[in-house]
């Protein structure tokens, strides 16, 4: 019942380590600890960020566990609250 209501995924954005050159693809898998918890939508250079993406991942994942892509390391940034789906209904 603990997850009833809630997606089983979260949305994040990646701060990508700007020390490679190369972006991740679409689809590229995220790994944290050695295990795939997740994969990349799509990824691009911001003007000001640098390179970011947009991943999926585990609700289960700490919201400060570092990701890694293709090799290159990621910071992740909560665009979707961990405790969304705790829906109360109003009674009317």
């Amino acid at each position: 019942m603990h997850t009833l209501g809630r997606p089983p995924r979260r949305l994040v954005r990646l701060h990508l380590d700007g020390s490679a050159d190369a972006l991740p693809a679409p689809g590229s898998p995220l790994l944290a600890e050695g295990r795939e918890v997740g994969f990349v939508g799509g990824s691009a250079r911001h003007h000001e960020l640098g390179p970011i993406a947009l991943g999926l991942i585990k609700r289960t994942v700490p919201t400060d566990a570092e990701l890694v892509v293709g090799g290159i390391a990621a910071a992740q940034e909560a665009l979707v609250d961990p405790e969304i789906g705790l829906h109360v209904r109003p009674a009317l």
